[in-house]
């Protein structure tokens, strides 16, 4: 049976800074619980190593939509659907709100069980919470990816002319303009929080995505 979940946070800065910081999926680890690494494949692919509850799990996850500054769309590529989209609203010219809506079916019966207690529920607003302290202690986001990605399969990604303006900041990775070719290895980001003994169905699958070409 699916679930639904949805969270929001409201951040002390511009929405072009959430949004950019949001791009930077490499940076997850840092403020997501039981996310090790991501990779970045392809403009529109990651590759997601999780360790919940004990367990290593990896996937990948397909961006299916995304538009600077107001939403980034994704869904799972393999293992139990999931879906979801992240949308970036203007509060004030240093204010955001990030919602996020997640759609999952629960596989196993941990993952049950650790929905069933509210447990996805109570990680994903901690991750948020991570993210804005994340996002609010840097001097401006770590890097950017401006492209734009239509909705519908086989969808191209199509970079903004802005990307070439925007550079990371020092010892970080932007997200690889697809136009460009593959970019840098993302540094290790610091350790992530310690993950918990019931698995989450919601990172055991990403709850977003990048790219390379």
């Amino acid at each position: 049976m699916t679930t639904t979940i949805e969270k929001s946070v409201d951040i002390r800065v511009p929405v072009t800074t959430a949004y950019n910081q949001w791009t930077q999926f490499e940076s997850f680890p840092a403020f997501m619980e039981g996310v090790e690494k991501i990779n970045q494949l392809t403009a529109t692919r990651t590759h997601w190593v999780t360790r919940i509850g004990g367990a290593t799990r990896e996937f990948d996850a397909e961006i299916t939509e995304q538009t600077p500054d107001e939403r980034i769309a994704w869904q799972s590529v393999d293992g139990p659907r999931q879906s979801g989209v992240v949308t970036f609203h203007r509060l004030a010219d240093a204010s955001t709100r990030v919602h996020l809506h997640l759609e999952y079916d629960p596989e196993t019966a941990l993952e049950v069980a650790g929905t069933a207690l509210g447990v996805v529920g109570h990680r994903i607003e901690g991750d948020l919470k991570r993210f804005k302290e994340f996002i609010e202690d840097l001097d401006g986001e770590t890097g950017a990816w401006r492209g734009v990605v239509p909705d519908g399969p086989g969808s191209a990604a199509h970079p903004d002319p802005a990307d070439a303006q925007r550079s990371p900041a020092p010892n970080t990775a932007a997200r690889p303009n697809p136009a460009a070719g593959p970019g840098p290895a993302a540094p290790q980001p610091l350790g992530a929080p310690a993950p918990s003994s019931v698995a989450d169905p919601a990172f055991s699958h990403p709850a977003d995505g990048r790219r390379p070409s």
